[in-house]
């Protein structure tokens, strides 16, 4: 099941798996993930693969 946090830095504080995943994203990926509502780890990657596929084009 897909625990719901408050927000990112809390999600990261509470899911090692998110962590680690977050570590892995470039800087720059990073810094808009910040800016961004989420809440979930499934929201987090998707996220993170959104802004991966705008920075290709």
């Amino acid at each position: 099941m897909n625990e719901v946090h408050l927000c990112l830095s809390d999600l990261l504080d509470q899911d090692l798996t998110a962590f680690e995943y977050f570590q892995t994203l470039a800087p720059s990926v990073q810094t808009e993930l910040q800016n961004s509502e989420i809440a979930t780890f499934e929201e987090l990657q998707v996220c993170a693969n959104q802004i991966k596929s705008k920075k290709k084009r």
